[in-house]
């Protein structure tokens, strides 16, 4: 999910990956899969800090974001997903050249595919003590198909 957030330096574009919990053996079991994949990336959990990655003795993790025909792509091992970017998200991404990607473990379920989310249930979910515990943070340059 693509959303802009108001900043003192101006409008900053994130990109929020959760599962759902509908697979087969339950929620737990989504959010233990996404934990694995989080550290097999070398992504932490837990920390809010998100500086840009490959800085400061930080490795840079696989993770890669393409944004192309007013679309975010954000590409891990094992895992890829797309979704429509506002075009608020892409002024924001062409204007910074990079977006912050908050992966978290805790199942979201009402904010399925294709199913609107108010604003108001967006920031307390992604804001949520409980959401931010099992999230990784990551600052990740936006590349075009070219680059």
């Amino acid at each position: 999910m693509a959303w802009t957030g108001g900043t003192p330096d101006g409008d900053m574009p994130h990109l929020l990956a959760y599962p759902l919990g509908d697979g087969e053996n339950g929620p737990e079991t989504s959010s233990a899969a996404v934990g694995r994949l989080l550290r097999d990336t070398g992504l932490a959990t837990g920390s809010t800090d998100a500086r840009p990655t490959g800085t400061a003795g930080r490795p840079e993790p696989p993770v890669t974001l393409l944004v192309e025909a007013g679309r975010a792509v954000v590409t891990m091992p094992c895992f890829s997903a797309r979704c429509p970017a506002p075009p608020e998200w892409l002024a924001a991404v062409a204007e910074r050249g990079y977006a912050h990607l908050l992966v978290v473990t805790r199942p979201w379920p009402e904010a399925a595919p294709g199913r609107s989310v108010e604003p108001e249930a967006l920031a307390a979910f992604a804001g949520a003590p409980e959401t931010l515990a099992g999230a990784a943070h990551v600052i990740l340059p936006a590349r075009g198909p070219r680059d």
